[in-house]
C-alpha cells in the first residue's frame, strides 16, 4: 500500500508542476515492556515527541506492550513488518542477531558509539541479519544485578533455579545455577509458588512490576548494563523519505539525552528497593573478583567464539 501510494505521487509530480508533499507516515509499534514500567516509559517519552513534533511528517501508533506481542516474538514482528518498530533488548532476538546480545558489555555510552563508528556497526549488523534499521538505544549506566529469595554466601549459584534470559544466561550458568527462560510477566508468579529462586534484572523497575513482594536479597556489585533498542522495520525504513528518515534520527538524538538521567534514577531505585525491605548481600574482595571477571569472562567468551572478528570491532569501541 505504501509503495502504491509512492508510485502515484511521482507519477502526480511527473504529470504536473505543482509541488508535491510527502504523505504522512504512520509507523505501528510495539514495547516489549508492559506501558508504564521502567523500560517503556523512555520510549513511550520517544513516541509522544515524535508525534507532538512530527505532525504532517511521521506519527507512531504505539499498539501496547507484551499484550500486543509476546516479548520475544517482537524481534521476528519487526522483521517480517507485522509491526513497524518495536522497543526491545538484543538479548530478546538472539535467534536473529546472536551478536546483538554484546551490547551488554559496553562501557561507554551511546552517543560515545555514535561517535567512534561502534553504532554504525551494530546498525549495518542489524540490517544485514535482521532486516531492520537499528534507530536508538538507552540504558546507559544502568546495571543489572541478581535478585533472590534466599541468602547466598559467594559467588556460587548451584543449587538455585534462576529465571534468565540470553543476556546473563552464560554468566549464572557458569556459577552453578539451574535456569528457567520466561517472560517477564510470569515472574511474579514463579517467585511466588516457588519455581525459582530468583532472577536477573537491572536496578530500575522491580518495584514497578511488584516483584519486591517476592524479593528478599539483591547481590551486590552490579554488572553489565541495560541495552533496550529501538529497531524499525527495514522495508519501512527504506520508504520514508529522507526528511522523514532525518526527523526520526533527530527523534533518536533526544532519545540519547535521556540516559544521562539514568544515574540520578538508579540512586532513588536503590533507596526505594532498601525501603521496601530488600537487603543487600554484598561481595568484596576475592568474592567480588571472580563474580565480576566470571560475569565479563563469560559474555566475551560467548562472542568470540560466536563472531570473532565482531566480537574484536565491538571490544575496541565500546
Amino acid at each position: 500500500m505504501k509503495h502504491t501510494l509512492w508510485l502515484s505521487a511521482a507519477l502526480i509530480a511527473a504529470l504536473s508542476s505543482a509541488p508535491v508533499h510527502a504523505e504522512e507516515a504512520t509507523l505501528r509499534a510495539a514495547s516489549a515492556f508492559g506501558l508504564g514500567t521502567a523500560f517503556s516509559k523512555p520510549f513511550e517519552t520517544f513516541v509522544d515527541w515524535v508525534n507532538e513534533n512530527g505532525k504532517g511528517k511521521v506519527q507512531i501508533d504505539l499498539v501496547g506492550g507484551p499484550e500486543a506481542v509476546p516479548p520475544f516474538e517482537l524481534g521476528n514482528a519487526v522483521s517480517s513488518g507485522v509491526v513497524d518498530m518495536g522497543n526491545l533488548p538484543a538479548g530478546f532476538y538472539t535467534n536473529l542477531v546472536p551478536e546483538g546480545d554484546a551490547l551488554k558489555l559496553s562501557t561507554n555510552t551511546v552517543e560515545d558509539q555514535r561517535a567512534n563508528g561502534c553504532f554504525e556497526l551494530i546498525d549495518n549488523l542489524h540490517q544485514e541479519k535482521m532486516g531492520v534499521k537499528y534507530l536508538a538505544r538507552f540504558g546507559d549506566q544502568v546495571p543489572f544485578h541478581l535478585y533472590l529469595t534466599k541468602p547466598i554466601d559467594g559467588p556460587d549459584l548451584s543449587g538455585l533455579t534462576i529465571r534468565t534470559t540470553p543476556t546473563y544466561q552464560a554468566f549464572f550458568e557458569a556459577l552453578g545455577a539451574n535456569l528457567v527462560r520466561t517472560a517477564p510477566g510470569d515472574v511474579y508468579t514463579a517467585l511466588e509458588r516457588g519455581t525459582i529462586d530468583g532472577y536477573g534484572w537491572p536496578i530500575q523497575g522491580v518495584l514497578d512490576l511488584g516483584w519486591d513482594e517476592q524479593t528478599k536479597f539483591r547481590v551486590d556489585p552490579a554488572f553489565y548494563h541495560v541495552e533496550v533498542g529501538v529497531i524499525v522495520n527495514l522495508d519501512t525504513w527504506n520508504s520514508l523519505t529522507d526528511d522523514q528518515k532525518a526527523f526520526l534520527e533527530e527523534a533518536a538524538a533526544v532519545l540519547d539525552k535521556q540516559n544521562a538521567e539514568s544515574v540520578a534514577v538508579n540512586e532513588a531505585e536503590d533507596a526505594r528497593q532498601r525501603e521496601a525491605g530488600i537487603e543487600i548481600i554484598e561481595f568484596t574482595g576475592d568474592d567480588a573478583k571472580t563474580w565480576l571477571d566470571t560475569a565479563y569472562a563469560e559474555g566475551w567468551k560467548h562472542h568470540e567464539e560466536l563472531n570473532p572478528a565482531f566480537a574484536k570491532k565491538m571490544k575496541a569501541c565500546f
